[in-house]
């Protein structure tokens, strides 16, 4: 099954905070599910080489991300950096508990910040001609994610929304729309995954993609904006 592409979290860090940039770019590989629970990071030396910093630096955010329960460092021929947080099921109050953490204001602004990346992603991809490969992946992650399982909606979803800002080519794009993401995924992952609401999530992917493939960039954007604001919508149902 597909999963974000890794190329969205694991970008250069800046040196003045390399280490704390070095933990974020890691944890948003973990949360957004581009490393699986159980999976196994990539090579040390490929993993430094994709973030721009030392094997040092890597390591202590490697070690930092262990003391804290998200990864188990195992030694030996078959060893590695291994996945082991799970995202938790949703619970009553969960939804409640994340919008307090982050303050309504923080909440509107990170839907916000959403809908301008996944629009524009949207509208991007659709403005581009479009190669057999890139069809073919935008189809597959749109199979992947309607689909999916309740207990691997939310992984699929998010690789769907950032194949589309993937394809564009653009990596700042990318990284811009995996941060927008980040912000909302507790939000998100404190949904309960609902029969009806997946459902018609399904029907908004299918007319994202025919938009995209069909180059109407207008339709691309509204297609989403009507997605997003359903997700928005379904939040504050929740909050009542």
């Amino acid at each position: 099954m597909g999963r974000p592409p890794l190329t969205a979290f694991l970008r250069p860090v800046r040196m003045g905070n390399a280490f704390e940039e070095t933990v974020e770019r890691l944890l948003q590989a973990i949360k957004l599910g581009g490393v699986a629970h159980g999976d196994k990071l990539p090579p040390e030396r490929e993993l430094a080489a994709l973030l721009g910093i030392s094997r040092v630096t890597l390591r202590e955010a490697i070690r930092a991300l262990q003391d804290s329960g998200y990864l188990e460092v195992r030694r030996g021929r078959y060893g590695g950096a291994f996945v082991t947080y799970r995202q938790p099921d949703p619970g009553q109050g969960d939804l409640r508990e994340a919008v307090d953490a982050m303050g309504p204001a923080e909440v509107a602004d990170a839907l916000t910040y959403r809908m301008a990346m996944d629009c524009g992603a949207a509208l991007a991809l659709a403005s581009m001609e479009h190669t057999e490969q890139q069809r073919a992946v935008l189809r597959r992650r749109l199979a992947d994610v309607n689909e999916a399982s309740p207990a691997d909606y939310r992984r699929l979803d998010t690789a769907f929304h950032l194949s589309i800002a993937e394809l564009t080519g653009s990596a700042l794009l990318t990284a811009a729309c995996a941060d927008a993401r980040l912000r909302v995924t507790d939000l998100l992952n404190a949904i309960p995954v609902l029969g009806p609401n997946i459902e018609h999530s399904a029907e908004q992917h299918a007319a994202i993609v025919e938009a995209i493939l069909a180059r109407d960039p207008e339709a691309a954007r509204k297609a989403v904006m009507e997605h997003v604001e359903g997700t928005a919508a379904l939040l504050r149902g929740f909050l009542v």
